[in-house]
């Protein structure tokens, strides 16, 4: 890996929407609680405290299937504004020491800290120090993970949930990623994971044994990034600007389906919904312009499947297309979610030389 060795801080707030309601209401404390939409609507969790994660509650759970396995559990409704008001105050106190914030959502961003001088320069220390001010100024807690490259960072912030830290020191790098197991790598979800482990990889020194041929040819573009994690080769830098790829509409339906006309009827209405956002987003991009379209289906055993394909343009039809496509995937299970994205195409830079270059 060449060039500067980066410092990376990875920051993920501790359940953080169940985490600022116990701190707006203090008798919710030690209770099992959730965020979320209600049972009767199809809702699902967006967060629970851990007193409800002892109950094998986590997030994306169906609120129903919850409500079930912790009967006692306080619901809340999601209230946005007031979590975008308390991100926008950890933001403030990330800025202290850098400019270099990649956000990957309200709770959870990459800080690029390689030239930041404060605390001699230590990310272990500055990490410390955000973590301290967040808990000091907004009585709220947050882990942190510090590595020179941005998925071990990633990683890391995870390794002493809750209200902790772990760091990966450039020297640590091989012997850790050696023993770190593939479930750990992000992108590798179970389904892939046990495709992994009927291969008898398990850990990235089993990958690191293998051929980079036989990986990708199973694994695709994952396969490419599996196998460069595995490596250590992580080139991707902490993004401040980060340009949004895509805009999707989603919504879990009020009950399942099965019939296909039902399904295009959906499909039409995300249509529009996807065609105001696109013009709210994209004002001044023809719907033409769009090329790469996918859709995806949620079954009612909560796997799900999407499909991509390269159109001329956003039409209706074109995803009613992508529908007939992915209809046989179905294979009798009813359908809870249909969702519909773009992508948005990159913008090609063309740079006139003059005589002198």
């Amino acid at each position: 890996m060449g060039g500067q060795v980066r410092k990376i801080i990875h920051i993920d707030m501790d359940c953080f929407y169940a985490s600022v309601e116990m701190r707006e209401n203090p008798a919710l404390v030690g209770k099992p609680l959730a965020v979320g939409g209600k049972a009767n609507q199809r809702g699902v969790l967006a967060t629970c405290n851990y007193e409800a994660r002892k109950f094998g509650l986590h997030s994306a759970m169906a609120t129903a299937q919850a409500v079930k396995l912790c009967p006692n559990l306080i619901l809340l409704p999601v209230n946005m504004p007031l979590y975008k008001q308390v991100s926008a105050q950890i933001h403030h106190i990330f800025r202290r020491y850098t400019e270099i914030i990649e956000p990957l959502s309200l709770d959870e961003a990459y800080l690029d800290v390689t030239d930041c001088e404060q605390c001699a320069g230590s990310a272990t220390w500055i990490a410390q120090e955000i973590r301290t001010a967040i808990w000091q100024e907004l009585h709220l807690t947050a882990s942190a993970g510090v590595a020179p490259l941005k998925f071990l960072a990633k990683i890391a912030s995870e390794q002493n949930k809750p209200n902790g830290q772990f760091v990966i020191t450039p020297e640590q790098v091989s012997a850790f990623i050696e023993r770190l197991p593939l479930k750990k790598i992000p992108g590798v979800g179970k389904v892939t994971n046990e495709k992994l482990a009927q291969m008898e990889f398990s850990t990235c020194g089993d990958i690191q044994q293998s051929n980079p041929h036989f990986i990708y040819q199973h694994f695709g573009k994952l396969g490419q990034r599996l196998w460069d994690f595995c490596h250590g080769v992580d080139p991707r830098l902490v993004e401040a600007n980060r340009l949004r790829k895509s805009i999707a509409v989603e919504n879990t339906l009020l009950s399942d389906i099965a019939d296909f006309g039902q399904a295009k009827a959906i499909v039409a209405e995300h249509f529009e919904q996807l065609v105001r956002r696109l013009q709210k987003n994209e004002p001044n991009r023809p719907l033409a312009s769009y090329q790469k379209l996918s859709i995806k289906l949620k079954f009612d055993d909560f796997s799900q499947t999407t499909l991509e394909r390269t159109m001329s343009g956003v039409t209706l039809p074109a995803f009613f297309d992508l529908l007939a496509q992915i209809w046989p995937r179905r294979q009798n299970r009813k359908i809870r979610l249909i969702g519909l994205s773009v992508q948005i195409p990159v913008e090609k830079v063309i740079k006139q030389l003059n005589l002198w270059e």
